[in-house]
C-alpha cells in the first residue's frame, strides 16, 4: 500500500464521514502521531511525503474515527519500509511554506541553502537579469538599480546599474531588511526613517535617501535576494510604482528559478 492510495482513501473517508482534518489530527496525535496538523494537511494535499510509520498511525486514527459509522471504507496500513524519511526531511520538503515549523536558525539555514542552489553566487553578469535592472532604473528615474543575492555575510550583486559597491557586508544593507518582509520595503526618505537614518550607506557613500526593494523567491520558495532601486533624493512611491516593481520582481524570479 503506497502513500498515494492511502491519501486517496483517507480523503474519501473524511468526505463520506463528514470528519475534518483537524478532528483526524486530534485522534492521530492521541494514538502517538508525531507530526503537526499542518504537516498532515500538507500530506493529504500532496505537498509532502510522511514516513511510512506516520502514515500508518494516520491510517489507524482514520479507521478508529470510522468505527461505528455507516461508512464502510477502511484505510490499509502500509507494508513498505519507509521509515528512512525523517520528520526534518519531511519539513524541508515543504520549503518556505513550512517555515513556521523551523526555529529562526533552522529557517535561515534553509534560506541560505536555497541561495546556494540558485548557482548564481559569484557568477558573471547576464543580460537576462540586466534587462530588468535597466527597466527599473528607467521607470523610476533613479541613480541605481540592482538584483542582489543575500548570503550569510554579504550582498552579492548579480546585476547592478549605478554606483553600488559589490559584496557589501550584509548587516549594513537595506536588502537584509527586505528579505525579512513578505512584501516590498519602501523608504521614501532614509534620513527620516529611524531604522536607517544612522546607517553608513545613508550618512556616507552612496548617501541613500530613497529605497524601494522587493523580495525575490528562489528554490523552495525561500527568499534569496531582492530587486531594488536607490536614489540620492527622497521621493514618493505610488500604487502604480508598486505594481511595476512587483511585475519586474516576478520576471526576475522566473530567471532565478529557470
Amino acid at each position: 500500500m503506497n502513500g498515494q492510495i492511502q491519501v486517496r482513501l483517507i480523503t474519501l473517508a473524511l468526505s463520506k464521514a463528514g470528519v475534518t482534518v483537524s478532528e483526524l489530527w486530534v485522534r492521530y496525535y492521541a494514538v502517538g502521531g508525531k507530526v503537526s496538523e499542518f504537516e498532515v494537511q500538507a500530506y493529504l494535499g500532496g505537498l509532502l511525503v510522511l514516513p511510512g510509520s506516520e502514515r500508518n498511525v494516520l491510517a489507524d486514527a482514520m479507521n478508529e474515527l470510522l468505527e461505528g459509522s455507516p461508512v464502510n471504507i477502511r484505510v490499509p496500513r502500509s507494508e513498505e519500509d519507509e521509515a528512512a524519511e525523517t520528520p526534518e526531511a519531511s519539513r524541508r520538503s515543504l520549503g518556505a511554506l513550512g517555515a513556521f515549523l523551523f526555529t529562526a536558525e533552522e529557517a535561515e539555514r534553509e534560506r541560505l541553502h536555497a541561495v546556494t542552489r540558485t548557482n548564481l553566487l559569484d557568477s558573471p553578469p547576464e543580460s537576462r537579469f540586466d534587462q530588468y535592472t535597466q527597466q527599473a532604473r528607467d521607470y523610476f528615474a533613479v541613480s541605481s538599480s540592482v538584483v542582489a543575492l543575500i548570503d550569510d555575510h554579504r550582498m552579492f550583486l548579480k546585476s547592478v546599474i549605478g554606483s553600488i559597491e559589490q559584496n557589501l557586508p550584509r548587516e549594513v544593507t537595506f536588502c537584509t531588511a527586505t528579505i525579512r518582509n513578505a512584501g516590498p520595503l519602501i523608504i521614501p526618505d532614509a534620513r527620516e526613517d529611524d531604522r536607517f537614518r544612522t546607517n553608513p550607506l545613508v550618512v556616507g557613500e552612496p548617501f541613500i535617501r530613497f529605497y524601494a526593494g522587493y523580495p525575490l523567491r528562489g528554490p523552495g520558495g525561500w527568499t534569496v535576494g531582492t530587486l531594488c532601486v536607490i536614489d540620492q533624493k527622497p521621493r514618493n512611491f505610488s500604487a502604480q510604482d508598486g505594481r511595476f516593481l512587483r511585475k519586474l520582481a516576478r520576471l526576475v524570479e522566473d530567471e532565478i528559478n529557470a
